[in-house]
């Protein structure tokens, strides 16, 4: 900051120069020529100072970029480690080289197409696409909840993607796949029986303990579960859920409890279990008895389903496996038909029943 006394055509003036930084941090300056007194070169000074110095303070609208950081600093106190991870390496990927540095304000519903459609033509499957759509629709969805914005600029904005047929096991599958294991000692069985018979997440069951279970009640209490990135935490849904005993599966815990001993834990802490093979472990086993091939995670549908269509209630079923959205239940209710049982007793109209006595002749016509 200076006042500069300056002679132009013999004639004295003063010049003001002020520099400082704005809210970003970037250098900016100002400056006045051809002052005529220095006490109005003072005044000048003291009114670009102001003017810095309120550029300094103003609110900046944020960049992308740095929303996300900021949205990110936000989830890593209320989400799951594996919930940020999926963030930050999908975000990462396909939106921010793209709008890193441009406001998040300025961006519009046909930036976003654009960068759905188009810009992110590379990634493989419209579910994957769907699944970016979604991530993004939330970081906005902050944005206007702190009123960085007025709306969504995903709003209407909607991705196609084939809905994803989950395999499950018919109850006589599930006999089969559950004697076949048990015979041949298979190291996973108990995991198997114990996923089949709560419907419990391969995380619940790895964290699940002898405390967590009253047998005289008959109640198995889901309260954490334990994932590979995060370690032992809360469910997947933040609630603590109970699962009823039913009458095989309580002689399944007791005979298990004998055979575990003093072990804190319900079920074996089996390695690649651990290292998230458990899934082609299944699949495997599946091939190798020949039944339907399943993953682990369909083990939890195969349990939704046969209950839902031995016609269990619901909301009982809701409770039982943790789910809080009625539309995530009702996938499983589609795939057990139990929406549609009955509905064509109505049609009006059935194939004629004939004696095989009867003949019918046909008058021929010349």
């Amino acid at each position: 900051m200076a006042i500069n006394l300056k002679e132009i055509n013999g004639k004295k003036f003063y010049e003001v120069y002020v520099g400082g930084f704005d809210a970003r941090g970037v250098r900016v300056q100002r400056k006045r020529r051809k002052i005529e007194s220095l006490t109005k070169a003072k005044k000048v000074e003291f009114e670009l100072k102001r003017e810095l110095a309120k550029l300094k303070e103003e609110r900046v609208p944020f960049r992308f970029g740095e929303w996300f950081d900021h949205c990110m600093k936000q989830m890593r106190i209320d989400k799951r480690a594996s919930t940020v991870l999926n963030y930050e390496s999908q975000i990462n990927k396909w939106v921010i080289p793209h709008w890193k540095d441009i406001e998040i304000r300025d961006i519009t519903r046909s930036d976003v197409h654009e960068l759905i459609f188009v810009k992110c033509a590379a990634i493989k499957t419209e579910n994957n696409r769907k699944t970016v759509l979604k991530l993004i629709r939330r970081i906005f969805a902050l944005a206007v909840e702190e009123g960085e914005l007025d709306r969504n600029p995903c709003a209407g904005i909607q991705v196609k993607a084939p809905e994803v047929e989950q395999s499950v096991l018919t109850a006589s599958e599930v006999k089969t796949f559950l004697y076949q294991a048990a015979i041949t000692k298979h190291r996973f069985y108990p995991v198997w029986s114990m996923a089949l018979m709560t419907g419990m997440r391969s995380g619940e069951l790895y964290a699940l303990r002898w405390s967590d279970i009253d047998l005289d009640s008959r109640i198995i209490r889901v309260a954490r579960q334990w994932t590979s990135k995060a370690g032992y935490g809360p469910t997947k849904t933040m609630r603590t859920r109970n699962v009823p005993i039913s009458d095989p599966l309580l002689t399944f815990l007791k005979k298990l409890k004998l055979e575990r001993g003093h072990e804190e834990r319900v079920l074996p802490k089996l390695r690649d279990w651990s290292n998230g093979e458990q899934a082609r472990i299944t699949r495997e086993f599946c091939q190798t008895i020949g039944v339907t091939e399943v993953k682990f995670h369909d083990l939890r549908a195969t349990f939704i389903t046969n209950l839902l269509a031995r016609g269990e209630a619901l909301a009982t079923v809701m409770s039982i496996v943790g789910h809080y959205q009625l539309k995530t239940t009702n996938g499983y209710l589609r795939k057990a038909g139990v929406d549609v049982i009955g509905g064509t007793d109505k049609l009006g109209y059935a194939p004629p029943e004939i004696n095989e006595a009867q003949v019918l002749q046909l008058k021929r016509q010349d």
